[in-house]
């Protein structure tokens, strides 16, 4: 008797799911399970955290606002409303998505960290198992992103670091370093806004700058840089458009390179569309580092009790460490016997056609293209799935259920 007791357990563990897993409710799974649904497909959302964008939830700064024009961010099928800013700021960002998961009835599964997701070539269908449950379905959807996990780099000597150290997912305001002498690790977007808060609230960066770096204005003559680097590329070749872009810089922000921030040799775009490095936009962070508020140094070569020696021979001291180094993709831990990720959580193939692999594995989000790049995949994925959903919801003998 207490052996069927167990097996009728086990079974109410598994899940079969009618339409699509998707697996993080970001963004970009926000973004399929909408272009989805307008196609008459459902899905299932599992997320490990308790709340929809958990990053911009719990891991951005308090002062952050999205760095382009609302009308480059914006989901499939719902702009955001009429009164929100250009720039909108972290929690009308929130706001909006909080109101698209309303108006297309998506309900994530929450608190659902995927463990193992594998593909069975016998059954066709894929398993992905979380702490509580095994779903199953014909369909897995990757869109946990680019970001999933920060990234703590290893230096030598930061244990013996006498102060704090924190990572950017973590980091509020400067009020809570008011005073202090702070070292910031990393010159990309993140690094370049704490700076600039860190100074506001009268604490003392020093920001690294290890690797080359393309710093444009956010705006030229009151047009958004990549609106017009955007339009720019339908037209010229993009070699002109990063002359374009780099004469402009060179006008507004001054020459880089004699602050401490050295440029690629490759121009920002095209190094973006290579590589997926994003140039920083300026919002005010140039400023301060010309008055000298912000100061810049070269890589670190080693952490020490009260401070940190540098690759230029100097030595300073510190009261505390932010590591503005970014965030990376957790793909690989939990998504067995697949090649289609690298080692580093991101699909071998380019854009744009990232967003397909092979027994009905797709990934959204992936592009580092931003929200653009999340639009395009989202949509490409509904309609490759509403083809393949609509022959098998006609088939007599499909046997998924609906959850």
């Amino acid at each position: 008797m207490g052996s069927c007791k167990e097996k009728e357990r086990e079974q109410a563990k598994c899940v079969w799911v009618h339409g699509p897993i998707i697996v993080g409710a970001g963004p970009s799974g926000l973004a399929v399970a909408a272009c989805l649904s307008e196609h008459g497909v459902p899905s299932v959302i599992l997320e490990r955290s308790e709340c929809i964008a958990s990053l911009w939830q719990h891991r951005t700064y308090d002062r952050l606002k999205l760095h382009l024009p609302k009308q480059f961010c914006e989901l499939p099928l719902m702009g955001f409303p009429s009164n929100f800013p250009k720039y909108p700021t972290k929690h009308q960002f929130i706001s909006y998505l909080e109101s698209y998961a309303s108006h297309f009835s998506i309900q994530p599964r929450f608190n659902q960290t995927v463990q193992i997701a594998d593909f069975d070539p016998s059954s066709g269908l894929w398993n992905v198992q979380t702490q509580d449950f095994e779903y199953i379905s014909r369909w897995l959807i990757i869109a946990t992103g680019e970001n999933a996990e920060p990234f703590i780099p290893k230096i030598t000597g930061m244990e013996v670091f006498q102060g704090s150290i924190a990572h950017t997912s973590v980091y509020k305001s400067g009020s809570d370093y008011k005073g202090q002498r702070v070292l910031v690790v990393g010159c990309g977007n993140s690094g370049m806004e704490v700076s600039l808060d860190l100074c506001r609230h009268n604490a003392i960066p020093h920001m690294v700058a290890r690797n080359t770096v393309h710093v444009l204005p956010r705006e030229i003559f009151g047009f958004s840089t990549f609106g017009i680097a955007m339009a720019l590329s339908k037209w010229f070749p993009l070699r002109l458009v990063d002359k374009f872009l780099l004469l402009m810089s060179s006008y507004i922000l001054g020459n880089t390179d004699q602050y401490g921030l050295r440029r690629p040799k490759t121009g920002p775009i095209e190094l973006k569309n290579a590589t997926g490095k994003t140039p920083v936009l300026d919002v005010g962070a140039m400023a301060q580092i010309k008055s000298g508020k912000i100061k810049v140094m070269e890589g670190v070569k080693e952490i020490t009790r009260n401070g940190a020696k540098f690759m230029d021979g100097q030595e300073k001291e510190f009261d505390s460490i932010i590591l503005a180094t970014g965030y990376r993709s957790n793909v690989p831990t939990w998504l067995k016997s697949c090649d289609f990720f690298t080692k580093d959580g991101m699909p071998k193939m380019p854009f744009p056609n990232g967003w397909k692999g092979e027994n009905g594995l797709y990934t959204v989000g992936f592009t580092r293209r931003g929200l653009l790049g999340t639009a395009s995949d989202a949509s490409n994925i509904a309609q490759d799935i509403a083809g393949e959903w609509l022959t098998i919801k006609e088939s007599k003998n499909s046997h998924i259920i609906l959850l």
